[in-house]
């Protein structure tokens, strides 16, 4: 709400730090910033983007900065009656924005936790990354760019990443970005593999040093392993610790869908795609891993719709660019594969894909002269330092003009070798004929062999059944002696310092103990409070709202709303009966 567009990145970052410190609070969904992002500046009724994306509340709100402070205003409200139950102001000194985030999504926490129900809440949701502010504005742009999946805006993330740490060299999130960026422009061949990847590891162990507890870290080491050390194991179990670390990491339950389905669970495949399309469903980066595990299971008609989605959106999308050829072959599609490559974006298009895809095309069409030259193309290209992506095509193309010998040569070779594409090649179901082949089992056991992934321990009870029995005791003689819900600010927080107990235990303990959340026990208290003294002829010159705010409520929606939850008649229907 600023005057200078400039300040865009800045707030769109505020809104960003507090939906990852929410996503960190273990059992609360949040919607990640890509897709509640897609509202932004739109009127569209707050019913219908609950419906969107699938949330039972909306966090609302907006920013303002003039010179050195900045005036924040927030509000929840319930998605599907579009109910405002809490709001706030907050006017700052912008000498530290994460002690201000911090501060947000601690308060916005509790709200939530009084509204819903017990989820445990730690002293901090946010972290300080530097204390340089200009710094923090260049990664949130770095991350902007990134974003766009296109070789192009993947260079210009780096420059700003670079701009950060020329401010502040101990930047770990920063590292971070530049790991993501060089991997990225490895894998799509942009940029030299080995160059691509020395960078990435590089960064990546810049920043585990700085911080091992970033969950995008364990997301790089998770790569590295996969595509570099090509040990399918240690990525499965790295990208879980990212998963641990935060499980609304939408990219890191998108790679688990992927490394399980590259190993034929479709069960756990299926299971982390759900989970990160609840959590980012308007994303063109979840649409892809959808179409590509579509693809992996054999429903190619979906598969390329969804493909095609993610490419009318950014038609200079890499990774869909590289599975619809392969999707349009399994469809027989042909002649279609053959010319695919004419209308990809120049910045978009990987030379040795092209040709490895055209290659099958003819292969299966029975081009001997066309596919000769491809061949030996695809061969010279093998030869070069960066030819990972041609020889994996080579292999895939022996599968298809039925040489299974050679295809099994070159998968020994690439097992003993470490080959980069090897795991994500050999479940390519372009490759389903060799599946007949006795030997394809016997590898494929070889490739995908892991250990499994232990599950988190089951975490203690915050209270033993005696301290709860003695504390509900407590808790139940200090509301009706001491009456605090009267007092309209009454929060869990303080409630909880007024009988000694920690918000946390006390949260817990009016879900397990009583079977109700927060405001359900303390408005269950005021309302017996307003049908005591709304029978007192003393108010008869009350109306309802000074009865209500008598008996300790400050709103009159949350008194309506209540009430008749309680009762199931209005206070009208009550008053006349």
């Amino acid at each position: 709400m600023s005057a200078s567009d400039e300040n865009e990145y800045f707030v769109d970052g505020i809104t960003e730090e507090i939906i990852n410190a929410l996503a960190k609070i273990d059992g609360l969904r949040v919607t990640s910033r890509t897709s509640s992002f897609f509202f932004k500046e739109k009127n569209i009724p707050i019913a219908e983007i609950g419906r969107e994306l699938n949330v039972s509340t909306i966090l609302e709100g907006s920013a303002r900065l003039a010179g050195d402070m900045i005036r924040i205003t927030a509000q929840l409200i319930q998605a599907e009656e579009d109910f405002h139950f809490w709001s706030e102001t907050w006017d700052r000194k912008l000498d530290n924005i994460f002690e201000i985030q911090d501060e947000i999504s601690l308060l916005i926490a509790d709200k939530l936790r009084e509204h819903f129900g017990h989820f445990e809440i730690g002293e901090h949701l946010v972290q300080k990354q530097t204390e340089n502010i200009t710094a923090y504005e260049y990664c949130l742009k770095a991350h902007y760019h990134k974003n766009r999946w296109n070789p192009a805006d993947v260079v210009k993330s780096i420059e700003y990443c670079e701009k950060a740490l020329a401010l502040d060299s101990n930047y770990a999130e920063a590292y971070v970005g530049l790991a993501d960026a060089y991997s990225f422009l490895g894998t799509v061949g942009y940029m030299s593999f080995e160059e691509a990847w020395g960078k990435t590891i590089q960064y990546t162990q810049q920043a585990l040093g700085l911080n091992d507890r970033l969950s995008g870290v364990h997301y790089q080491l998770s790569n590295q392993a996969f595509f570099v050390e090509c040990n399918y194991n240690k990525a499965l179990h790295r990208m879980q610790r990212a998963i641990d670390l935060n499980p609304n990491n939408a990219e890191a339950q998108q790679f688990m869908s992927f490394l399980y389905v590259l190993a034929g669970n479709q069960q756990m495949a299926k299971k982390h795609l759900n989970v990160s399309f609840a959590i980012n469903p308007l994303s063109e980066e979840s649409q892809f891993f959808n179409g590509y595990f579509h693809y992996m299971v054999g429903d190619y008609e979906h598969a390329l719709d969804l493909l095609n989605k993610c490419l009318e959106h950014n038609d200079k999308n890499v990774p869909a660019h590289s599975v619809k050829p392969l999707c349009l072959l399994k469809q027989g599609k042909y002649q279609e594969v053959l010319h695919y490559h004419d209308n990809v974006p120049k910045e978009a298009l990987i030379e040795q894909e092209a040709l490895g895809t055209k290659a099958m095309a003819n292969a299966l069409l029975g081009n001997e002269k066309e596919l000769r030259a491809l061949r030996k193309q695809l061969e010279e290209f093998a030869q070069s330092p960066d030819g990972f992506t041609a020889n994996s095509y080579l292999f895939m193309l022996h599968v298809v003009m039925g040489d299974f010998d050679k295809a099994f040569e070159w998968v020994q070779t690439s097992l003993e070798n470490n080959s980069p594409l090897l795991a994500l090649r050999y479940a390519d179901p372009v490759l389903s004929e060799l599946r007949k082949d006795k030997r394809y089992e016997q590898y494929h056991a070889q490739i995908f062999k892991t250990e499994a992934v232990k599950p988190e321990k089951k975490k203690k009870e915050l209270l033993d059944a005696q301290a709860s029995k003695q504390y509900a005791d407590k808790l139940t003689d200090y509301l009706k002696t001491e009456q605090p819900y009267l007092d309209s600010s009454l929060s869990l927080r303080s409630l909880a310092a007024q009988i000694d107990i920690h918000p946390n235990q006390l949260s817990w303990l009016i879900n397990t103990a009583f079977g109700k959340n927060f405001n359900e026990l303390i408005n269950h208290y005021r309302i017996e409070v307003f049908k005591s003294i709304a029978k007192d002829p003393k108010n008869d010159h009350l109306t309802i709202e000074g009865l209500a705010y008598e008996s300790g409520f400050n709103s009159k929606t949350v008194f309506n709303t209540y009430f008749k939850k309680e009762t199931g008649l209005t206070p009208k229907q009550f008053l006349k009966s």
